[in-house]
């Protein structure tokens, strides 16, 4: 799955239909006038819970959601940052809130209305996690904002729950792990009890802690030097000079990671190329494809383009790379990104991947829309819209993927497979159910092409966030023998 993740800042998203989701604002506000609804949900507080009630109730994807509130939104620096942290605050830590809020709610929180049940959310948030913003005033706040939009008795009911929690807070009780281990942790780490069965059965307690604790870390910011215009080296300098503290990659060269937040796309050496945003888990499965300059390369699901753009790169600009996507405003961020970047090598094609037809490349990578599990520190929201079916559904599309990306490749060549995921059936287990029915691929393990513990016992590419620091992802090589 291509790391879109890491591009949020760029405003990669299209824009959502506006019109139907204030509407659906208006119904919950008692059909008031537009402008008086968009009113309601003002401050930073408002458009958090407005947000959040749209993941809620539709398919949207926080990140969509939030890059068009800031795009929009009439709010100064420190105001969007607050406003990015409560959203992504809020959704991280989704099941300790309600566990606890449930506790102290008279009847089943889960169905309460949704501008309350994300306005205690958000005032929970607050109270628990961010010490600048005293309790008194996170009571307040949330007690106006439910009073405004629902009434004086649900106002009355916010302000003793959270009083109540306030006065309690200490001595609040998750269950026992000796009794209910799968509900303590889903409730303690917030994560729902199927992920948690996965993983306790997989990893066994002590390991799925820390993956769980990972999960719920703050992302750190990663960038990868763009070598078609700087070094590694000159980089980091540039770095040094505007006070911009960095650690190097773990295991690519190229890469850095950034140890404080920044907007660092108003940085004029963004706009001049220098670098991409790109976690580097995201970069090795672009290593393990072993291109060449002078190649001919097929990214077989390319938007928004990272990985597109590292090939370009160890290519040194020569031969060429075509970026298949379905849809044309997704390849205008690639397009947009290559620009930025100085890369002429690449060719976009609007074309559903399945029905693409081509004479064979020397190298196929096949990153695979997926799960997306090995993203949840950037991508919280995940973890409350997927299910265990979800993970079947997705497999039957993997396996189709890396079959038609397989009569793309020329004899000699070779594919790359990979994912987003730490999910086994969506990794080694396509590439199993693969090879079983394509005996003219061999599996080429990773084993001496990158670090040892990167590789996993089947030899595929397979990171960890509680491991390695940084997403978790998945890469496997096929070679293509006749």
């Amino acid at each position: 799955m291509e790391e879109n993740t890491d591009q949020n800042i760029e405003h990669k998203l299209e824009d959502f239909n506006e019109h139907t989701e204030q509407g659906a604002e208006q119904k919950n506000a008692g059909h008031l006038e537009e402008h008086k609804v968009i009113d309601l949900y003002s401050g930073v507080r408002g458009l958090a819970v407005k947000i959040l009630n749209r993941v809620e109730r539709t398919d949207a994807y926080l990140e969509k959601l939030l890059d068009n509130e800031l795009k929009n939104a009439e709010l100064n620096g420190p105001d969007k940052a607050l406003l990015y942290e409560i959203v992504h605050g809020v959704t991280r830590w989704q099941g300790r809130l309600d566990w606890i809020l449930n506790g102290f709610y008279k009847g089943q929180f889960s169905k309460a209305i949704p501008n309350l049940k994300n306005g205690l959310r958000v005032a929970l948030y607050q109270i628990l996690f961010l010490d600048r913003i005293p309790d008194h005033a996170a009571v307040n706040e949330a007690v106006e904002f439910v009073k405004k939009l629902q009434g004086q008795k649900p106002a009355d009911l916010t302000n003793a729950i959270l009083r109540n929690i306030i006065r309690s807070k200490n001595a609040i009780r998750y269950p026992d792990p000796n009794e209910d281990i799968i509900g303590y942790l889903s409730a303690y780490y917030s994560h729902p009890a199927w992920m948690v069965k996965r993983y306790l059965d997989r990893f066994g307690r002590e390991e799925t802690e820390k993956l769980l604790a990972a999960n719920n870390e703050k992302p750190y910011l990663t960038l990868r030097v763009n070598a078609i215009k700087t070094t590694p080296e000159d980089f980091k300098s540039l770095l040094g000079q505007v006070n911009l503290k960095y650690r190097p990659g773990k295991f690519l060269n190229e890469f850095v990671q950034l140890l404080n937040l920044t907007n660092i796309t108003a940085w004029d050496y963004y706009v001049k190329g220098y670098f991409n945003i790109q976690d580097e888990s995201a970069g090795l499965a672009v290593r393990l494809l072993d291109v060449h300059p002078g190649m001919n390369v097929l990214d077989m699901c390319a938007a928004p383009g990272g990985k597109t753009a590292y090939l370009g790169s160890l290519m040194n600009n020569t031969g060429s790379i075509t970026a298949l996507d379905r849809y044309d405003g997704r390849l205008n961020l690639v397009r947009k990104n290559n620009d930025r970047l100085g890369l002429t090598c690449v060719t976009t094609i609007e074309s559903d991947a399945l029905e693409f037809e081509s004479e064979p490349f020397d190298r196929v990578l096949a990153d695979v829309p997926c799960s997306g599990t090995g993203t949840l520190s950037k991508k919280p929201d995940i973890k409350w819209k997927k299910d265990i079916f979800d993970l079947r559904r997705m497999t039957e599309m993997q396996l189709k993927l890396i079959s038609k990306a397989a009569t793309l490749v020329k004899v000699g060549g070779a594919l790359v497979y990979s994912t987003c995921s730490i999910e086994p059936e969506e990794n080694f287990e396509v590439v199993k159910k693969f090879l079983d029915t394509h005996p003219n691929f061999k599996f080429e393990s990773a084993k001496g092409k990158v670090t040892d513990s990167l590789v996993d016992e089947n030899g595929c590419i397979q990171t960890l966030p509680q491991k390695h620091q940084m997403d978790g992802a998945f890469a496997a090589k096929l070679v293509r023998i006749e």
